[in-house]
Parts: structure tokens; C-alpha cells; sequence
């Protein structure tokens, strides 16, 4: 492996354990929501992505449609989503978050923003700044 593949290979190393080690941090704040991990995930595609069909959402998620249908349908009940038929096929139905779906996530956003604000607190301004410059050139990737 060459030099460039080998610093590469321990960047991509190095980010996917401090993605995995943040999620691990903050998803403790996901419990406070009240809901699951696969419906929030959910939801979240419906929020900051739009509504979308059953099949597009399950593709998304990587699940099969079966599974998004019943993610979809605890939404519903608690609910944060709700079904609509498309006027121009009444076969196609698509899911759109709520305002309290919505409402729901964006609090939960909220918390975890606020438990890595928190540790984040320990860092000096240089650090901070290079979190910052590190966080933007991955969402690039």
C-alpha cells in the first residue's frame, strides 16, 4: 500500500470510530424521546428529507418494505407520521412526518447537540475550530 493509500486508509479508520463513538454518546439522548431507534431513524428521513413512499423510505433505510411498514405504522399510532394517498394513484401512498413527529425530533436533535455541546466544553477554541473544519469536509465527502 502506498504512503497516500495508507494515510487514506487511517483517516477513514480514524473517522469511522469517532462516527461510531459519537453516536454511542449521543443516542443515549434518544431515549428520552420516547421512541424507538428504527422509527426515529424514520422520522428523520421524513423531516429533514420530505415525505416520501413506503418503498423510497424503506430503500433509504436499508430495510425492506415490509419492516418500514410496520416502522411506519408505530409512527402513526403515536402520531408523529401520517399515510396519504396520492391523488394521481390511490395505490401509492406516501408517509410525511406530523408537527409532533416533527416536534419530537427536533427536540431530540436538541439534546444530543446539547450532550456533545457539553463535552465539547473541555476542548480549547483551536480544537473546537478544527472540529468544526473536520466535521464539514466529511458531510463533503
Amino acid at each position: 500500500m502506498s504512503s497516500e493509500n495508507s494515510n487514506r486508509y487511517q483517516a477513514a479508520e480514524a473517522a469511522h470510530s469517532a462516527a461510531i463513538k459519537l453516536l454511542r454518546l449521543v443516542r443515549t439522548e434518544d431515549t428520552k424521546t420516547g421512541v424507538g431507534p428504527a422509527q426515529l431513524s424514520a422520522l428523520s428521513v421524513l423531516v429533514f428529507h420530505g415525505p416520501k413512499r413506503l418503498n423510497e423510505l424503506a430503500a433509504l433505510e436499508q430495510v425492506r418494505p415490509p419492516t418500514m411498514s410496520r416502522i411506519v405504522d408505530g409512527l402513526v399510532k403515536q402520531g408523529l407520521a401520517q399515510r396519504q394517498s396520492q391523488a394521481s394513484d390511490r395505490r401509492s401512498v406516501e408517509v410525511r412526518a406530523t408537527a409532533a413527529g416533527r416536534r419530537v425530533l427536533l427536540q431530540g436533535k436538541a439534546r444530543r447537540v446539547r450532550a456533545l455541546t457539553r463535552r465539547l466544553a473541555t476542548l480549547s477554541g483551536r480544537d473546537i475550530k478544527i472540529i468544526r473544519e473536520a466535521a464539514k469536509l466529511l458531510l463533503e465527502l
